[in-house]
């Protein structure tokens, strides 16, 4: 007999967030996704107890997809970074520890949290206005004339990551290749809507980083036997291209559910091997110089097909479908039926290529929108790590071409938007007596207290606190007990190593700014990030001799930080406004 159980209540928590069990989880999953932020981060190893493949990374994806997390809170604030990098695949570790910070400084400030996230939702809304517009002194414009800025952001996303083991030489060389791969998804000519290609990474394992290189068309890779088996190949001005991804093996598996009526004495074998024949035929007749399966072929239709020169290829699997669809033109054939001549395509020529041990059959196409990065790295750990961040790389290029601009990196975005956000709410009156405001903003803060939901007071210390946040955020890019800087004309974030005198002349210590835009040689004010300082107006616009003559910026995607701000600001406003947590025990 089963012994049955009452079911137990559900267990009701109020206000969440007073826990300190709670609040101690979050500053946990913080402090993981701090010292991974920056070039310098450390390091992680991901790995089962119980045995399996170690991971070594820095990266908010693979972090956040082995991280077990079991209360709704953390769950919430998970969902929401692996959401955003889904997305958009680059600033996850920014949006989670700006989050993070946000929800901490209300609670250290004891701020109301009705209050709290009616007046994020406004700072929010003033940062967005501020980094869209023209006298935005953070956000540079992408002249897609010139691959300077491109290259820069690039190089950004890989010195960010230093799971990939990459030297400075290894930077270049990969940040040009994977330019070099994005401009050739490109089409030539483009009307109205540009459709861009795709960028195939294939694995060099064990090669050489600086070995890796890029190729139009697609690469697949084969044994030196089965290439000698389909040589030479048939020479004419384009090859016409048949692609299944129906399998051509005469397995019956792939009939679907139902019954299969068979007369007596019929070879079922025989009867699935003469349609193949007759299939080949029809190939043949059409004059189709290459076909390509997702799935296996018959040997006895690869032999029929070879007798008439034509080069059969199996087993390309179901993740090259689509770009080859793409290159060639062709439309996937999933039956063995009679086949549409529009089904066909073609590709500009044939050729075999080798890369260290490796031997590919290599489709040369007509127009050149599809290409293979051939990557390289030491071992299964790195490549993995490089893979990934290319795919960031590649993915940060291409919203560029939605968003033609880029935001200026190394915290300096972060300082330069605090200062701007101080300014503008904590030293409104002083602008306008002296009317010597330089921007436009949203919404005066006067409006904001005339309307009477919050006092100043509450208005100061929630600015303050949403600054604070972006500032920490910036001293998370230290992990080596150095101290950051800011100066008082551009708001910049300025990096001074540890043990370093505490008097000194501020120039000889510095060098450049985080973005590596400014140098400490011209005339600035520093004051160290966390001291108290007099708000003060960031400098508006970018010159253009400065933007134009820095060939070693560090820069961030505008379109990911832009995400990853909103997306921080309104999982912290989310989680602030969780008065129960209801949890089904049974």
């Amino acid at each position: 007999m089963f012994r049955l159980e009452a079911k137990k209540p559900s267990l009701c928590k109020s206000e969440p967030l007073t826990s300190e069990r709670v609040r101690a989880t979050l500053s946990v999953l913080k402090g993981v996704l701090t010292s991974c932020y920056g070039p310098s981060g450390r390091l992680k190893q991901l790995h089962n107890g119980l045995g399996g493949s170690v991971r070594t990374t820095s990266q908010s994806s693979a972090l956040l997809a082995n991280l077990s997390v079991t209360h709704p809170i953390l769950k919430i604030l998970t969902t929401s970074v692996q959401n955003h990098v889904s997305c958009f695949s680059d600033c996850g570790l920014f949006t989670g520890i700006l989050c993070c910070n946000l929800i901490e400084n209300v609670h250290r400030m004891g701020l109301t949290p009705t209050t709290a996230i009616k007046l994020n939702k406004h700072l929010l809304s003033l940062c967005t206005s501020y980094l869209k517009s023209e006298v935005c002194g953070c956000r540079i414009p992408v002249n897609f004339s010139s691959t300077q800025i491109l290259l820069c952001l690039v190089r950004s996303v890989l010195t960010s990551k230093p799971a990939c083991m990459l030297t400075r030489k290894e930077i270049e060389h990969i940040s040009t290749l994977i330019l070099r791969a994005f401009l050739l998804t490109i089409p030539e000519n483009t009307k109205d809507h540009i459709i861009l290609g795709k960028s195939i990474i294939v694995p060099l394992k064990g090669q050489r980083v600086i070995d890796s290189t890029v190729l139009p068309g697609i690469l697949i890779e084969m044994s030196e036997v089965q290439l000698m088996k389909i040589l030479p190949f048939k020479k004419s001005d384009s090859f016409k291209v048949a692609l299944f991804r129906v399998s051509l093996s005469g397995d019956l598996s792939d009939t679907g559910e139902g019954t299969v009526v068979v007369n007596y004495g019929v070879s079922l074998e025989n009867a699935v091997l003469d349609q193949l024949l007759n299939l080949g035929r029809q190939l043949v007749g059409d004059h189709v110089d290459l076909v390509m399966c997702q799935k296996v072929i018959h040997p006895s239709l690869k032999q029929f097909l070879s007798m008439h020169h034509v080069t059969a290829i199996d087993r390309v699997g179901v993740a090259l479908m689509e770009p080859l669809s793409k290159m060639t033109g062709t439309q996937p054939i999933g039956s063995l039926s009679s086949i549409s001549p529009s089904s066909y395509g073609s590709v500009k020529d044939l050729c075999t290529e080798k890369f260290g041990f490796k031997w590919f059959f290599h489709l040369i196409p007509n127009e050149e929108t599809v290409c293979s990065l051939l990557l390289g790295n030491r071992n299964d750990t790195v490549w993995d790590e490089l893979k990934l961040t290319c795919e960031t790389a590649l993915h940060v290029l291409q919203l560029t071409i939605k968003e033609p601009c880029v935001l200026l990196g190394g915290g300096c975005t972060e300082t330069h938007l605090a200062a701007y956000i101080r300014h503008q709410i904590l030293h409104w009156k002083t602008r306008e007596e002296n009317n010597t405001c330089k921007y436009k903003t949203l919404n005066k803060p006067e409006s904001i207290l005339k309307d009477g939901w919050c006092t100043q007071t509450e208005l100061q210390l929630t600015t303050e606190a949403f600054c604070s946040a972006l500032e920490s955020l910036t001293g998370s890019l230290e992990h080596d007990g150095g101290e950051i800087l800011t100066d008082m004309k551009y708001g910049h974030l300025w990096s001074v190593q540890a043990d370093s005198p505490s008097v000194v002349h501020w120039p000889d210590l510095l060098s450049r700014c985080g973005c590596g835009l400014y140098s400490s040689q011209e005339e600035l004010n520093w004051s160290f990030l966390r001291s108290a300082q007099r708000p003060f107006a960031p400098q508006p616009c970018l010159p253009h001799e400065a933007v134009g003559s820095a060939n070693n910026l560090t820069l961030d995607c505008f379109t990911a930080k832009l995400s990853g701000l909103k997306v921080a600001v309104e999982t912290a406003n989310l989680i602030l406004d969780l008065s129960y947590i209801i949890e089904d025990k049974n």
